[in-house]
C-alpha cells in the first residue's frame, strides 16, 4: 500500500514542479530568457517551453493514454539531464538542484506507476509483486 503512496506524492510534486516552473515562465519572461540566453539556449524556446511542461504533467496526471504518459516521462527525463547538465556547464551548479530533485523524483513515480494505475506500463518491470513480497524464512 505504500508504495501507491509513494507514486501519487512523487507524481504529484513532479507535476507541481512543471506546473510552477511554467507559471514562472508565463509571470517573468524576461527573466526567464536572460537565463535561456546565459545557458546558451535561444529565447524563443520560452513559449514552446510552456506548453511543453503543461501538457507533460497533464499527460501523466491523467494518464488517459499509457503510450503518451510515458512518452512524458521520457521526455521530462531527458529535459531534466539536458536542464542539469547546462546549469553544471556554465559553473552554476545550485541552478542544477531543481533538476535533480526533480530526477528523484520522476524516477520514483515511473518505478511506481504499475502498482498505483489499473493499466500497466509495458516499460516497467517493478510491480506491486516484486515490491511487496513478503521474506520467506527457512
Amino acid at each position: 500500500m505504500s508504495i501507491i503512496y509513494i507514486y501519487w506524492i512523487s507524481t504529484g510534486l513532479l507535476a507541481l514542479l512543471y506546473l510552477f516552473s511554467a507559471f514562472t515562465y508565463i509571470t517573468k519572461p524576461d527573466w526567464v530568457r536572460g537565463v535561456l540566453a546565459e545557458l546558451g539556449y535561444p529565447t524563443y524556446l520560452l513559449q514552446v517551453m510552456i506548453v511543453v511542461k503543461i501538457l507533460g504533467a497533464a499527460a501523466i496526471l491523467s494518464r488517459f493514454s499509457v503510450a503518451l504518459s510515458d512518452l512524458a516521462y521520457a521526455g521530462i527525463f531527458y529535459h531534466l539531464i539536458l536542464s542539469g547538465m547546462a546549469h553544471v556547464g556554465v559553473k552554476k551548479p545550485s541552478g542544477a538542484l531543481p533538476a535533480a530533485v526533480g530526477l528523484i523524483l520522476l524516477f520514483a513515480s515511473f518505478f511506481t506507476q504499475n502498482a498505483a494505475r489499473e493499466v500497466p506500463s509495458p516499460y516497467v518491470h517493478l510491480t506491486e509483486a516484486h515490491v511487496e513480497q513478503p521474506i520467506r524464512r527457512l
